[in-house]
């Protein structure tokens, strides 16, 4: 049960990363993996992908394919509405962590 409960919590905060990378520049998938292992997550492409999907399919991110080295590669980066969201996230993850902390 408290796996549960913290992956959810953890998904979240993959959500922020995400957006967070996106307004940086474009990545891509495989990139994303490897940064947020980077971190202390263990996300597999069957996991990111759905993420970047829905983050798409809610006007978050947009997604760019191009060609690189014969094989077509989706790169990722935030749109108007996602830069908005970042921004309440991170306001209201700052707000959170100053009462908790």
């Amino acid at each position: 049960m408290q796996e549960q409960i913290l992956r959810k919590i953890f998904l979240g905060f993959i959500h922020i990363h995400i957006l967070h990378h996106a307004k940086k520049e474009p990545f891509y998938g495989s990139w994303m993996i490897y940064e947020l292992k980077e971190h202390g997550y263990s996300v597999s492409p069957g996991t990111l992908y759905p993420i970047l999907k829905s983050l798409e399919e809610s006007d978050l991110l947009e997604k760019k394919e191009k060609l690189v080295d014969g094989k077509i590669r989706k790169y990722y980066k935030i749109t108007k509405c996602g830069d908005e969201v970042l921004l309440s996230a991170k306001s209201k993850a700052k707000e959170l962590f100053k009462e908790i902390d």
